[in-house]
């Protein structure tokens, strides 16, 4: 068994957006997670003094806080194998051949949120392998992808283009890497960017585990309607309430819904037209 690639994590939050990538020499850096006008700066190693400098050369930044952690504390967890259905996911540093099993999927999640065990991931992967089941899905759409590993997942099923989606840099490169590390970059292309700019793209599967004020935007979008089938996850109560209200106003069914605990909601269903005709049956008679 080989070691997790971070034992301690130093995170620094910083109220500002970095400008460039001032560490890209820093061989303990590991990373900036952006959240809107916040940076997270991770490193492997405290950093102070580079952090201190960092500040001082770029004025609009100021240091908020420093968190020292372990990275199973980051994680929540301890990161080791899990299986959903029939897809298992591996983190690279485990002695577990992945070639030898055509459903294992190697999963760095790094420090990006999206290791798998969060109850929604778990429900988006139910309801993925439900979607295959039903009829073929050639082209998927993973929007708020993350780790990569609703993306990965569909293309290990099956799916010959998958386009995975995420605005934060951070998430997309941990992204590439895992699609790298799976050998899928002829089916995965992951690309950094804003999900309502790739609405107007058409798929066999929407999948998007998303922050609720993206999500609604995405529901409303009039390439929503383009989605043959569509999965949609996390929600909380009342969020979910209002995005449920807003497919109950849309051309669509849905199929299934998860709940956990009371707190967390997932969505899969269909659309019921299109093309004119309606979606239970195409024009040739066959389930849509």
């Amino acid at each position: 068994m080989l070691l997790a690639p971070y034992q301690d994590l130093y995170i620094y939050y910083l109220r500002g957006q970095v400008h460039g990538n001032p560490f890209s020499t820093h061989e303990n850096y590991i990373g900036n997670w952006q959240e809107g006008e916040d940076s997270f700066l991770f490193f492997k190693v405290s950093a102070d003094e580079a952090v201190r400098l960092l500040v001082q050369r770029q004025a609009h930044l100021a240091l908020e806080d420093r968190f020292e952690m372990t990275y199973e504390e980051w994680q929540g967890h301890a990161i080791g194998p899990f299986q959903v259905g029939r897809l298992t996911f591996v983190p690279p540093w485990l002695d577990a051949p992945v070639a030898s099993d055509a459903r294992a999927i190697v999963l760095d999640p790094g420090v990006v949120f999206g290791n798998g065990r969060h109850p929604t991931t778990s429900d988006c992967l139910v309801a993925i392998q439900m979607a295959f089941d039903a009829q073929p899905v050639h082209t998927v759409l993973d929007l708020g992808t993350g780790t990569g590993l609703l993306a990965l997942a569909a293309a290990r099923l099956g799916a010959g283009a998958v386009l995975a989606v995420d605005l934060n840099r951070l998430a997309a490169e941990t992204a590439q890497r895992n699609v790298i590390a799976n050998q899928m970059g002829s089916s995965v292309l992951v690309a950094q960017g804003n999900a309502m700019d790739f609405m107007d793209i058409s798929s066999d599967l929407m999948v998007s585990n998303i922050h609720y004020a993206v999500m609604r935007e995405l529901v409303a979008a009039p390439g929503f309607g383009r989605q043959k089938r569509f999965v949609l996850s996390g929600l909380l109560r009342s969020q979910a309430r209002e995005i449920e209200h807003q497919l109950r106003g849309q051309p669509v069914e849905i199929i299934e819904k998860w709940e956990r605990d009371g707190t967390w909601f997932t969505y899969y269903g269909r659309a019921v037209t299109e093309n004119g005709f309606n979606c239970r049956t195409n024009n040739e008679g066959q389930p849509c």
